[in-house]
């Protein structure tokens, strides 16, 4: 029940809730305070003092706004609402105060600065500074940490917010980082000397309101007012983050997360984060024929020529990539169909069913989790497989709410019940559904995509359906390929799964899927953006744009739709995925009927309205699936995704992404003595 209290703040009475603090109260007002350690996905720590306002009637010195909430005002004394002012001459002589303290240590640092431009400390400074200085002793200086490839250190430039150390805690689940020593000799340090052990370190590089850390691989190549900023949606998972790429001319330089508070809030994970090196190496630039068993390069004018002679009047089967937009993949289900073909987006075996969009992605959104008391996780790693979401089913867990494991055990970052690892735990589930406290509980169930990739996978996603009904909880299917629900929407299936669509075909035509062996005997085209799996199988080569160098549709795990737009152009001759589909129509003699994106969305609204629902989870009818026998009883459920780092061919082409695998497989590996 909310508490609603009148408060004035500069001579604005607001009503608000009684338990925001007073920074967030002023927010509401519209007013902005100045703040260094405060953050509102963090706890409050109340250190750095930058947010004193003065409270009218309370003590006669300045209350810090973070740590203060709006109960705890007084009334004035004929029972008027209680007063603050936050920009009186107390208030603007405290902050100038704070200011000085903060700078008497701080290096000039500021023209070899990576945060210089979009520094917390700096726009202060203009705003509550001086420009000079009377502190006249020696500055402290502190050494610098070793956190790892991905966050550089200057830890001189540290102010203390300890926003670093709360979020590696609360957030990412590790404890390496702290802080030892008071005074001056305080400092931030990490444990016993150790490099961060997280896939979500790199967000206290966007946390650390100074320069103290900054992105490793970014240091030093450009600044802020250089780049230019686009906003889209990143594909390195299934969940959908939503995030801002910076390019510098042609290139991109750094990758971060934009807020959305329905998928991602504001984090991301490093691969997301740092995963741009890859979108520069082994990239396909030209188009490439083989001929005497060795590729060369070609015209597109040959290269589409010897497609459209290779798929005349052949069986044809279609394979939709991780990474490829759902405009690809509807134009490749219409170009492939239309010539008597078959097209498969499901490349793991995942046993999803076509057409049922209540099975495929399930009928509780991400949000679902903050307030889920009970929470079954069932084949899956989200840790590995969604990291930004395994931290969200944390936040759950340190608000009270029980986790459920079954599957292999593993490290989640916090505590969980291990059901079991295989069938029988399952349906040991099953068979106790009637538990009164799941029953009461708001609850939900996540499966993952190693739980249906078997044989026995229709089996598994109809007891989880079962589950989920019996114990009156909202089931998520945690998908791991960003591509996977877009094409599922649009209709890439086949009956009987992959081997049904490559049983007896002629002609492969692979778009941007890496993560499947194609046997010897069909001709294969590859149409895709790097130089990986596929690519060294296929007999014609087109280039096609990644996905920060074209606009495009994906739809997350949720069943969210959501616009990636172009921050880049291809390289070389490459050309966007859609556009290549669409000239292959027209040399074939099969022309699709549209001649822009534009054209091509209207197809396909026509076809799945529910894409035109831009960022809304539509409501999904779930179609019970027939009840079938689980697989042997002490099968064991696997995890979709073994090596985070090396998912998918732009991760592969990144040579950070494959420094931090080996440093993972180090990790893992138990030291021994030498003899």
């Amino acid at each position: 029940m909310s508490d609603l209290r009148k408060i004035i703040i500069d001579g604005t009475e607001i009503e608000v809730d009684g338990a925001m603090t007073l920074i967030q109260a002023c927010e509401q007002a519209g007013i902005e305070i100045p703040r260094f350690c405060y953050h509102e996905r963090l706890s409050i720590a109340g250190n750095c003092r930058m947010c004193l306002v003065e409270v009218v009637g309370g003590p006669p010195k300045p209350a810090a706004s973070c740590a203060m909430q709006v109960r705890d005002l007084r009334p004035g004394p004929e029972g008027q609402p209680p007063v603050v002012k936050t920009n009186s001459p107390m208030v603007k002589k405290a902050r100038e105060g704070v200011m000085e303290f903060l700078l008497i240590n701080h290096p000039l640092d500021c023209p070899i600065c990576d945060q210089g431009g979009e520094c917390d400390l700096q726009d202060q400074a203009m705003a509550y500074g001086v420009d000079f200085s009377r502190y006249r002793e020696p500055k402290r200086a502190v050494e610098d940490l070793d956190l790892g490839p991905l966050v550089e250190t200057h830890m001189t430039r540290c102010i203390s917010c300890t926003r670093c150390v709360r979020f590696t805690t609360e957030v990412a689940g590790i404890h390496q980082m702290g802080q030892t020593g008071r005074g001056e000799d305080a400092e931030i340090t990490a444990y016993l000397g150790e490099t961060l052990d997280s896939n979500l370190q790199g967000n206290i590089i966007d946390l650390c309101p100074v320069g103290a850390l900054v992105s490793k691989p970014y240091a030093f190549t450009a600044r802020p007012w250089e780049l230019t900023k686009t906003e889209t949606i990143d594909v390195m998972d299934a969940l959908g983050s939503n995030i801002r790429v910076d390019t510098k001319g042609r290139e991109v330089m750094r990758i971060l997360p934009r807020n959305h508070d329905g998928v991602n809030e504001e984090w991301i994970s490093d691969k997301t984060r740092f995963v741009w090196d890859g979108l520069r190496r082994q990239r396909l630039d030209k188009p490439y024929v083989r001929d005497n068993g060795k590729l060369r390069p070609a015209s597109w004018g040959e290269a589409l020529g010897r497609v459209a002679e290779a798929m005349k009047g052949k069986k044809i089967a279609g394979l939709v990539g991780d990474l490829v937009p759902v405009e690809a993949a509807f134009a490749l289900r219409q170009l492939i169909e239309g010539q008597g073909g078959s097209v498969e987006c499901r490349t793991d075996g995942a046993k999803l069913p076509a057409g049922n969009r209540g099975a495929y992605v399930g009928n509780a959104t991400i949000e679902d989790i903050d307030d889920a008391r009970f929470i079954q996780i069932i084949g899956s790693n989200p840790r590995l497989e969604a990291p930004v979401l395994n931290a969200r089913i944390r936040k759950a867990w340190t608000k009270g709410a029980q986790v459920g494991l079954i599957g292999e055990a593993v490290d989640l970052s916090y505590d969980y019940a291990h059901v079991g690892h295989d069938r029988a735990a399952l349906q040991g589930l099953l068979d106790a559904n009637h538990k009164d406290e799941v029953l009461e509980a708001p609850s939900l169930i996540i499966l993952g995509q190693g739980a249906i990739s078997e044989a026995d996978g229709e089996a598994v996603l109809a007891a989880a359906q079962t589950l989920a009904d019996a114990t009156k909880s909202k089931l998520l299917i945690l998908h791991s390929a960003a591509a996977r629900v877009g094409a599922m929407d649009a209709g890439c299936v086949t009956e009987g799964g992959l081997s049904a669509a490559l049983d007896g075909a002629e002609v492969v035509y692979n778009l941007g899927a890496d993560e499947v062996e194609i046997a010897a005997g069909p001709f294969v085209i590859y149409q895709g953006s790097h130089g990986d799996r596929g690519a060294h199988r296929a007999d014609v080569i087109l280039p096609g744009a990644a996905y920060t160098e074209e606009q495009g549709l994906f739809v997350n795990t949720e069943g969210r739709p959501q616009l990636a737009l172009r921050a880049s152009f291809a390289p070389g001759e490459a050309k966007e995925n859609w556009a290549i589909l669409r000239a292959l129509s027209g040399e074939m003699g099969a022309q699709l009927g549209y001649d822009s994106l534009a054209q091509l969305r209207q197809a396909l609204v026509a076809e799945v309205p529910h894409l035109a629902q831009i960022d809304e989870v539509p409501e999904n009818e779930s179609v019970a699936l027939p009840a079938k026998p689980l697989g042997k009883s002490g099968a064991a459920f696997r995890n979709a995704v073994k090596d985070f780092y090396l998912t998918n061919p732009v991760a592969r082409a990144s040579q950070l992404m494959a420094e931090l695998s080996a440093n993972a497989k180090a990790r893992l590996e138990t030291p021994v003595a030498a003899e």
